[in-house]
């Protein structure tokens, strides 16, 4: 089962594609998707949803976990957050990718078992389940393997009960 996790932004959106094969989670590829300031709002975008595009035909995971807007204290950040990922969105449901969505409560909660934990401790949390040498960078990047890894792990959850 391959995994693509999403973490939806503006100006960077984390990718990661990870794999589980009989209990064991491989990270196959990550990084993330730039896209600059001074490019109109519709044409960054449209570079999201081509690059997601490229990404997803390339790696063809079975299903995506996207992020899900939580809470914002700035408002002009969220309605740009927000476009950008109906853009994901959209893009997943065309190319028929099958998407879930968690919560940053969810996932911290999957991956320490605490759902107030802080950015670094899941950070670690990934880098260990997935043995990397050190934490991927930016922090997108690292949100969105942490986000593969919540809905490995809800899915376990989900065939047991």
């Amino acid at each position: 089962m391959k995994i693509l996790g999403i973490d939806p932004g503006t100006a960077i959106v984390g990718w990661a594609i990870v794999e589980e094969i009989k209990g064991r989670v491989t990270p196959l590829a990550y990084g993330h998707i730039s896209t600059s300031k001074d490019k109109r709002l519709s044409e960054r975008l449209l570079e999201i949803a081509k690059d997601l595009t490229e990404i997803i035909r390339q790696h063809r995971p079975d299903e995506a976990s996207v992020e899900e807007l939580f809470f914002f204290k700035n408002v002009t950040t969220v309605m740009s957050v927000s476009q950008a990922r109906g853009a994901i969105l959209l893009t997943l449901e065309t190319l028929r990718v099958r998407m879930f969505e968690y919560t940053p409560l969810q996932v911290k909660q999957s991956l320490t078992g605490y759902g107030r934990a802080e950015k670094k401790q899941v950070q670690m949390m990934v880098k260990n389940i997935l043995k990397l040498d050190h934490i991927p960078k930016p922090d997108d990047t690292a949100d969105a393997l942490a986000l593969a890894l919540c809905h490995i792990n809800s899915r376990k959850m989900n065939l047991t009960s």
